[in-house]
């Protein structure tokens, strides 16, 4: 009778239980869906898109301190990017900021919709990712910016 140690045990019951899941499938790891801009909605989040950086404003950048005392700098640029299907402003935080240059192409990674005044914000929070990547082969439509449409929250009363 051969007997196991613990960890061969934690193997041998792992590689049984994922063996109906699929040929060397990791569990929890999704393929990305790419999405185009048109189908962007306020408060969704998850989004990978493909875009380019049409243009580039720095709105805010500022020093602070923390608590070890080292110097953080705080920067804030909103971006115009956008597709073949429209643009949308997005807004780049910190590090972000150095990888939007005007005529890049990005991929960005687990992006949200953030709502400013009624308008649609795309953001990518610590969770997400961008990247900059080869030049694309699409041409932006820029006459549609779904940062320009106004959302009003409303509250149906239930009846």
């Amino acid at each position: 009778m051969a007997t196991q140690t613990p960890i061969e045990q934690q193997e041998s019951s792992s590689a049984s239980a994922g063996a109906g899941a699929g040929a060397g499938a990791k569990p929890g790891l999704r393929k990305p869906v790419f999405i185009k801009v048109d189908q962007l909605k306020p408060g969704t989040g998850g989004h990978t898109l493909t875009v380019k950086v049409l243009n580039f404003n720095t709105v805010l950048q500022k020093d602070r301190r923390s608590v070890s005392l080292h110097v953080r700098q705080t920067r804030i640029a909103e971006c115009l990017i956008g597709d073949e299907t429209g643009t949308i402003i997005f807004t780049a935080r910190n590090d972000q900021v150095d990888l939007m240059k005007s005529g890049t192409t990005v991929i960005l990674r687990n992006a949200k919709i953030d709502m400013f005044k009624g308008s649609m914000r795309l953001a990518v929070d610590k969770w997400g990712r961008v990247e900059v990547t080869e030049p694309a082969e699409f041409v932006v439509k820029e006459d549609n910016n779904l940062s320009l449409v106004e959302y009003e929250l409303v509250n149906v009363a239930e009846e």
